[in-house]
C-alpha cells in the first residue's frame, strides 16, 4: 500500500512538473499585512517564480471573523478554475466560538504548509524592555494594559496572550484585548500609541522589527528558533508555554480527489524550490508540509486541544 501511494504521487509530481503552467486564485479571509495575506502572497509568488504556475491572483474578502470568505469558497465550487482559500488556527477557534457559523468540515483540507509562532511586539519607545515588564505592568493594572490584535476577541491573538499571561500564574482572562481587523491596522494601533502591546506572528513581528519600528520581546517557539537567537522566547523564560500556528489551504467543498491530489502535488513539489526557500527564510516560517490525509489528523487533534484550553481560560461554557 505505501509502495502504490508512492508511485500515485511520483505520478503526480511528474505530472506537475511537465504540464502547461495554470492560473491559480487566493481567497484570503482577512485585510493587507496580516498572516493569511503574507502567506496566500508568498506561496503564490513562488509558485509562479517557479513555473509550477503561470499565475496567481489574490482576493481579500475580510468580515465576519473570516466567514464571508469562507462562505465565498463554498460557493465557489461551481466556478472554474483553481482557487484556494488560505486558513490558520483561527478556523477552529471561531467555529469553537461560535463567531462563525462554519468549520473546516465545510471545506475541503488540501494541505497544511508552514507554522508560524506567536510574538509580543513593542514600539521602540516603550518602557517595556523585557517580557517580565509586561508581567509586571498587567499585574500591576490589567485594566490599563491593553494587548492588540488582527483578530476578533476570543481568537487566536488574544488566546496566545492570554496563555502566556496564564502561564506566569495570572489570570489570562482579565487581559484587556484591543481587536483590530488584520495584522496592518493591529501594528497601525501598535505604532500610533493606541496599545502597549501587540500580539502577532513571528513573520509580522519580524517585519515590525526588521522596519526599526519595534522591538519583538518574546515568541512562542518551543527553543530558541536558529536563525533569530535575539529573540528569546516564554520557555527559555522560565515559563511553561507554547503555541505553534499552522497555515494551509482549502478547497471548495465537494471538490473532487484527482484535483485535491493535483494541488497536494504542486505544494510537495513547491517546498523542495529555491524560490520557496527564499520567501520561506524571508519570512521566518517553519515549513510544516501535511498532505490531506495528515493534515485533516492534524486539525481534528488541534479541535480538540483548543476546546480543552479555551473552556480553561473561560473564553467558552
Amino acid at each position: 500500500m505505501l509502495k502504490m501511494k508512492s508511485l500515485v504521487m511520483s505520478a503526480l509530481l511528474l505530472s506537475v512538473s511537465g504540464m502547461a503552467s495554470a492560473d491559480i486564485h487566493f481567497i484570503i479571509p482577512g485585510g493587507p499585512g496580516g498572516g493569511w495575506d503574507t502567506t496566500a502572497r508568498g506561496v503564490g509568488e513562488a509558485l509562479v517564480k517557479s513555473k509550477i504556475d503561470g499565475n496567481a491572483s489574490f482576493e481579500n474578502l475580510s468580515g465576519g471573523g473570516g466567514g464571508r470568505a469562507i462562505a465565498s469558497m463554498i460557493k465557489s465550487k461551481n466556478k472554474q478554475g483553481d482557487i484556494l482559500l488560505v486558513n490558520s488556527t483561527p478556523i477552529v477557534l471561531r467555529a469553537l466560538s461560535g463567531q462563525i457559523p462554519f468549520s473546516y468540515r465545510d471545506l475541503t483540507p488540501v494541505a497544511g504548509i508552514v507554522a508560524d509562532y506567536g510574538a509580543f511586539v513593542v514600539r521602540n519607545d516603550s518602557p517595556l524592555k523585557t517580557w517580565d515588564d509586561v508581567l509586571a505592568a498587567f499585574k500591576a493594572d490589567p485594566q490599563r494594559f491593553n494587548i492588540a490584535g488582527g483578530s476578533a476577541r476570543g481568537s487566536m491573538d488574544h488566546l496566545v496572550a492570554a496563555q502566556a499571561i496564564a502561564a506566569a500564574g495570572l489570570d489570562g482572562g482579565r487581559l484587556r484585548y484591543v481587536p483590530y481587523d488584520a495584522g496592518g491596522q493591529a501594528k497601525a494601533g501598535l505604532l500610533s500609541g493606541e496599545v502597549d502591546l501587540l500580539s502577532t506572528g513571528f513573520s509580522e513581528a519580524l517585519e515590525i522589527a526588521g522596519s526599526g519600528q519595534g522591538r519583538i520581546l518574546a515568541m512562542t517557539a518551543p527553543e530558541i528558533v536558529a536563525e533569530h537567537p535575539e529573540v528569546p522566547t516564554i520557555k527559555s523564560l522560565g515559563y511553561d508555554m507554547t503555541f505553534t500556528n499552522w497555515r494551509g489551504f482549502f478547497a471548495a467543498p465537494d471538490t473532487p480527489k484527482a484535483k485535491v491530489d493535483e494541488y497536494v502535488a504542486k505544494f510537495a513539489a513547491l517546498i523542495k524550490t529555491p524560490e520557496w526557500e527564499q520567501v520561506r527564510a524571508r519570512n521566518g516560517w517553519i515549513n510544516l508540509f501535511e498532505p490531506q490525509a495528515e493534515f485533516i489528523k492534524s486539525l481534528e487533534a488541534q479541535e480538540q486541544q483548543l476546546k480543552a484550553t479555551m473552556l480553561q481560560l473561560g473564553f467558552i461554557k
